[in-house]
């Protein structure tokens, strides 16, 4: 195992490590006497960790851990662990697209995107087609804004400072006005979508919290637009109602 191992992705390995330690950050001179290393060879490894984002400078020379470390940790979700919330999640899909008559989703972050991981059919002819497998952009859908409403602040201020594409006339694309709207999703517990990535296709959606209150995934209902009042708080509500559902049959935490 040892002769296998790369040294130079094992010393910027303990860059990560000290750094990791010391979130106010450090000085080329703390690094190398922390790792015993040549100051030479710090000076590359942080030179090619900060041209990747890996790693942060800032004005006085110290170096933090950087933003790139957020986007890879956000996608970090086991396959086992989409399984068994699909698993779980399932029958709730279907009892909801059968109380409605609409489809049903559920979503998750994947990258910029909001990743459909299960569904339930609603009246055929009716519904709106649904599949695993579907990628909308956050901004630009209910499950979607829900799952960016609740990331890290330092991830939102990051997909935010990118710049946002528009879709429709509905899209929301302006930084402060993403905010306002990712603010009002946090307090009411619930997102919608007014045609913002699809003319007149729009959407209900409600995060899937786990014990501790961290939103893993995102349930929505989407529907064609025009229909009333009445129909669309029952959908409203569906979806609340459900994705609290799914949320508490969430197993603990072990131990």
């Amino acid at each position: 195992m040892e002769r296998n191992k790369i040294p130079a992705l094992d010393r910027a390995m303990a860059v990560f490590a000290e750094l990791e330690q010391r979130p106010e950050g450090m000085r080329i001179r703390d690094l190398v006497t922390a790792l015993g290393l040549p100051r030479t060879t710090v000076y590359r490894i942080l030179n090619s960790l900060e041209l990747h984002q890996m790693v942060r400078r800032d004005a006085a020379g110290s170096y933090t851990l950087g933003p790139r470390l957020l986007t890879l940790a956000s996608r970090v979700v086991s396959e086992n662990t989409h399984a068994d919330l699909r698993a779980l999640a399932q029958p709730h899909l279907h009892r909801l697209a059968q109380a409605t008559g609409q489809s049903a989703k559920l979503s998750v972050v994947d990258g910029d995107n909001a990743l459909v991981i299960a569904t339930a059919t609603g009246v055929p002819g009716l519904s709106l087609s649904v599949a695993p497998g579907q990628r909308i952009p956050l901004h630009a859908g209910a499950a979607g804004k829900v799952l960016m409403a609740h990331m890290p602040i330092p991830l939102l201020d990051q997909m935010l400072a990118g710049g946002m594409a528009t879709y429709t006339s509905h899209t929301i694309a302006s930084e402060a006005g993403l905010r306002a709207e990712c603010a009002q999703i946090r307090a009411r517990g619930w997102a919608e979508d007014l045609g913002e990535f699809t003319p007149n296709i729009e959407a209900y959606a409600a995060p899937v919290t786990d014990h501790s209150g961290v939103t893993l995934a995102a349930l929505s209902c989407p529907f064609l637009s025009g229909i009333d009042t009445v129909q669309r708080e029952a959908f409203r509500n569906a979806v609340i109602t459900t994705a609290g559902a799914i949320s508490a049959d969430l197993p603990p935490p072990r131990l």
